[in-house]
């Protein structure tokens, strides 16, 4: 019995191993995809702004702030690691400063103002829907899809609020969220393989050592002869 709970023991210990050596694997990894990701943020120098007290501003007024931070938790259910958003470090490299920037940059998009010049009247059935001129549009919350393309105002004011390039950052930014996020996730599996590994490895160690100590031998006293009374 002792055997075969030692084999057990080396096996348990050598599984242990294994899940350590996929721990240590996973970290470095994950440390290659976050020196990775804080070079390419690094290189964008993409930063939040802060006024001189730590608080979060948009424009320089920290209404603005307020009001994006309030599109990215309330409207959009993000939940923001407040430990992310550090006014000594304003460079965009965590999965909430992402997001931020990203509400930043919709935020200004669905309440953005343009001029639609409609260069002469739009007719319909005979009859003139919109008549030649200049329009001012305010784009009241409208998301890419929230335009209604049947209005040749909103048809036009479309593509001049939502441009090509507020749609490349705003997916930009949403991989660098994703990114950041995966390697946080990442870190947590690799201590997770760890943990787990060295629990099965003192598990067998533990094992090995309990059948050694049940194996001793044990002295028994010498017995002496009877002797016959006289």
């Amino acid at each position: 019995m002792n055997s075969r709970l030692k084999v057990l023991g080396i096996g348990l210990a050598v599984i242990g191993i294994a899940f350590m050596a996929g721990g240590a694997f996973a970290y470095y990894k994950t440390n290659q995809g976050s020196t990775a990701l804080q070079a390419f943020s690094a290189a964008q120098n993409v930063k939040l702004s802060y006024n001189d007290q730590g608080q979060l501003v948009d424009r320089g007024e920290t209404a603005g702030a307020n009001k994006i931070m309030a599109l990215l938790v309330t409207d959009w259910g993000f939940a923001v690691d407040r430990s992310e958003l550090n006014p000594s470090d304003p460079l965009v490299n965590t999965a909430s400063e992402y997001m931020y920037q990203m509400a930043t940059i919709a935020y200004h998009t669905l309440n953005a103002t343009t001029t639609v010049t409609i260069p002469e009247d739009v007719v319909v059935d005979g009859a003139v829907v919109t008549k030649a001129g200049e329009y001012e549009f305010v784009n009241d919350g409208r998301y890419w899809t929230g335009f209604d393309r049947t209005d040749p105002i909103q048809a036009a004011a479309r593509g001049e609020i939502w441009t090509g390039t507020a749609h490349a950052l705003i997916a930009q930014l949403g991989v660098g969220s994703v990114t950041a996020s995966a390697l946080t996730m990442g870190l947590g599996i690799a201590a997770l393989l760890a943990g787990f590994g060295g629990t099965i490895l003192f598990a067998g160690l533990g094992l090995v050592w309990a059948t050694r100590a049940s194996t001793e031998r044990v002295k028994v006293p010498a017995l002496r002869p009877a002797t016959s009374l006289a």
